[in-house]
């Protein structure tokens, strides 16, 4: 007999057949649509609340630009995005359905590239267009100022920081394989310590909670607290790159159990 050699498929082809599945079981699971509802409603509800309380945003009087509203919105409502994000990694490992992913696409390389980017993105946009959503509709109620130059500047700033909290929240949920555990530690790192710690009114409180990546998402969308663009560039990319860098270490090295 003849042995027939079988050529395995290419890397960008088990990318892409690993994205889609990715993509699938992303949008076919109740709690995804549970989780756009609640960004939905907080990101635009909060834009709206802003709009019709705007001469009470600033202290001197001047009314806020359109933008303000959809970057207050994605303040609170990025963790409905990030949860969507969490379960899309640590649902499998509660349920066991980590085993027969990994024997599905044995290079686990390529299932974390998948893994990372679909979520990301998919929550990304969602949060970009529900910003925009938020900015127009401070713009209709309150005619508060609007312009293609600042809109533009303001959603890519909100893209960055969803970029950011979306790869700190998957690395989270590859290293911790818990769900609680991943939405505890994510909750406190973006928003309860970097507002909590400056509350004490410790010096070296403050300075900590000027570390974490909750700072300067913050910063990136409202200015605050005080720090430089290059100082809130380095504690998103750089804690998304070390959260990636753990948890890629966990699924590549540790056993599905």
């Amino acid at each position: 007999m003849t042995a027939v050699a079988v050529r395995e498929p290419g890397t960008a082809t088990v990318l892409g057949r690993a994205a889609a599945a990715e993509w699938l079981r992303l949008r076919t699971v109740r709690t995804t649509w549970w989780c756009l509802l609640a960004a939905t409603v907080t990101i635009v509800g909060i834009g709206v609340i802003l709009a019709y309380d705007a001469d009470d945003v600033t202290a001197s009087g001047e009314l806020p630009p359109a933008t303000a509203a959809g970057e207050f919105g994605v303040v609170l409502g990025q963790f409905a995005l990030l949860v969507l994000v969490l379960l899309a990694v640590t649902q499998e490992y509660a349920s066991g359905a980590i085993t027969p992913t990994l024997q599905w696409t044995p290079r686990r390389g390529v299932l974390l590239a998948a893994r990372l980017a679909v979520p990301v993105l998919a929550a990304t946009a969602v949060g970009v267009l529900l910003a925009l959503a938020a900015d127009i509709a401070a713009w209709f109620i309150a005619d508060l100022a609007f312009s293609p130059g600042d809109v533009a500047g303001s959603l890519g700033r909100v893209a960055a920081v969803l970029l950011a909290g979306g790869a700190l929240a998957i690395g989270v949920g590859l290293l911790l394989r818990s769900t609680a555990g991943a939405l505890a530690t994510v909750f406190l790192l973006q928003l309860v310590l970097p507002f909590l710690l400056p509350a004490f009114g410790v010096q070296w409180m403050a300075d900590l909670g000027e570390l974490l990546p909750g700072s300067g998402a913050i910063w990136t969308l409202l200015g605050e607290p005080e720090m430089t663009a290059g100082q809130a560039t380095a504690l998103l990319v750089g804690w998304a790159a070390v959260a990636v860098g753990l948890g890629g270490w966990s699924l590549l090295r540790r056993d599905a159990g």
